[in-house]
């Protein structure tokens, strides 16, 4: 089930209606909302769930023998990751591995919707077990942490510490918080449906098709029109997500925030898919390589081997290889210009900075796109050979969503904030309207069918 589907309306007003009604009795609420997210998922592949049962029991199995204390801990901790890991490297490399030594698999391997996701959950609840910064849980509780299905297709991804509380709490839901909520659910509705779709189907999906068939300024057009649909389409999934756990009482971490405003490449990681963002830095460029407290080539290669794993986390493929090793590259330079900058010499002007940072993410975000490295040399080429012709497929609706899903980046910070103290205030008959009519309006802008959230392929 997709978020902005009919389906899924009925679905979750059930599991809305229920959870209110077992708000005070805790255990069956968590296995209310347990059975519903197995649910959601195995209407995906219901041979999947399975695979999410084992993935919860290996984990808290193992943070138990970690917590017992008894024994070689690290090793311990080291059998829980690559456990993790293994079935990780299955699903998503094995394939990858086997073409790069010669010899493909027989039968193609399906990847489990969202196991990207609920993978780093259950790592990072062994790793903070260990770390001693989340108690052990119970086998119930961890295993809805991992299952959730408003994070577990395409996050974020809500640490231990921060979940496994709330499940002990009575939901709480009051009229500024549900409005706050209401507003991220539905302009998460418009920017999937409207702004993400219609640039998809209009305009990058053909051009990235078959670019050699389209001018050099229609590519260049696609290429910004692709970052403005994957930052549509993926802040429009975690909006939603969190709207929707919030009307379930829990509250999930911002995960966007105006990323396309970055002044430099650093700050654009702090603001883009920042659960993600976070995790890489804690556990793999802090927790495993060292962090920047060392010498300075060793926080540069960091810093690279952090963003270059991070390419691959999201896919077998040398593009996201290429894609994570620019952004290092780049990440890289800048510390080293920071160390290296005489202190007479200016500051780059944060106007200046704001548009060299979109232009390196876009250039890498081409990567991202294209599914073959011959494609992306291909689709660079002809934006460097100023060629003309082609029909032209960039109409003025599909500019004018392209600078819609630009202008959310210099909008207020707080605009859904804001909103919500303004909603809260209106009768209830009123809030209702407004939802409806937003939904009437998405779906008559709206094209036939909703694609799957591009996330969900990682």
């Amino acid at each position: 089930m997709l978020f902005p589907t009919l389906a899924f309306h009925v679905f979750f007003l059930a599991v809305f209606a229920l959870n209110r009604l077992m708000a005070r009795a805790r255990d069956w609420r968590v296995i209310l909302l347990l059975l519903a997210s197995w649910l959601f998922y195995g209407l995906w592949d219901a041979r999947f769930v399975a695979l999410l049962m084992a993935s919860s029991l290996w984990n808290w199995l193992w943070a138990r023998v970690i917590a017992w204390g008894k024994g070689p801990r690290l090793l311990w901790l080291w059998l829980a990751i690559l456990g993790n890991l293994g079935v990780l490297g299955w699903f998503k490399y094995a394939g990858f591995l086997a073409d790069l030594a010669g010899m493909p698999l027989a039968q193609a391997i399906i990847l489990p919707v969202g196991i990207s996701f609920f993978t780093f959950q259950g790592l990072s609840y062994v790793i903070d077990v260990y770390n001693g910064r989340t108690r052990p849980a119970r086998l119930l509780d961890l295993t809805l942490l991992m299952s959730f299905f408003p994070h577990l297709v395409a996050g974020p991804i809500v640490r231990p510490s921060h979940l496994l509380p709330q499940l002990r709490h009575a939901p709480r839901l009051g009229r500024q918080e549900a409005a706050a909520c209401l507003i991220l659910i539905l302009w998460g509705t418009v920017k999937k449906a409207v702004i993400a779709n219609d640039i998809s189907v209009h305009l990058v999906d053909p051009v990235f098709a078959d670019p050699a068939a389209h001018s050099s300024l229609e590519l260049a057009l696609a290429a910004y029109g692709y970052a403005v649909q994957i930052y549509c389409d993926f802040s429009a999934y975690t909006d939603m997500a969190i709207g929707l756990a919030g009307l379930l009482g829990f509250r999930f971490p911002r995960n966007f925030d105006q990323p396309y405003r970055a002044a430099s490449l650093q700050d654009f990681w702090r603001r883009w898919h920042i659960s993600l963002s976070s995790w890489l830095r804690d556990y793999l460029y802090i927790g495993a390589f060292g962090g920047s407290r060392q010498a300075l080539w060793r926080t540069c290669f960091a810093l690279f081997g952090t963003m270059v794993l991070g390419g691959l986390w999201h896919g077998a493929s040398w593009n996201f290889v290429i894609w994570g090793a620019l952004h290092g590259g780049v990440l890289v330079a800048e510390r080293l210009w920071q160390r290296a900058r005489p202190a007479a010499w200016p500051t780059l002007p944060a106007w200046a900075g704001t548009v060299i940072t979109f232009h390196i993410v876009a250039l890498g975000w081409i990567f991202f796109r294209c599914t073959e490295f011959s494609g992306a040399i291909a689709f660079l080429r002809g934006i460097a050979a100023g060629r003309g012709g082609g029909a032209p497929l960039a109409s003025a609706w599909v500019l004018a969503l392209i600078a819609l899903g630009m202008a959310c980046h210099f909008g207020p910070r707080h605009a859904v904030q804001r909103s919500a103290r303004a909603l809260a205030v209106l009768p209830g008959w009123a809030v209702g309207l407004i939802g409806t009519l937003v939904l009437l309006v998405v779906e008559g802008l709206r094209g036939g069918g909703i694609a799957p959230f591009i996330y969900f392929q990682f």
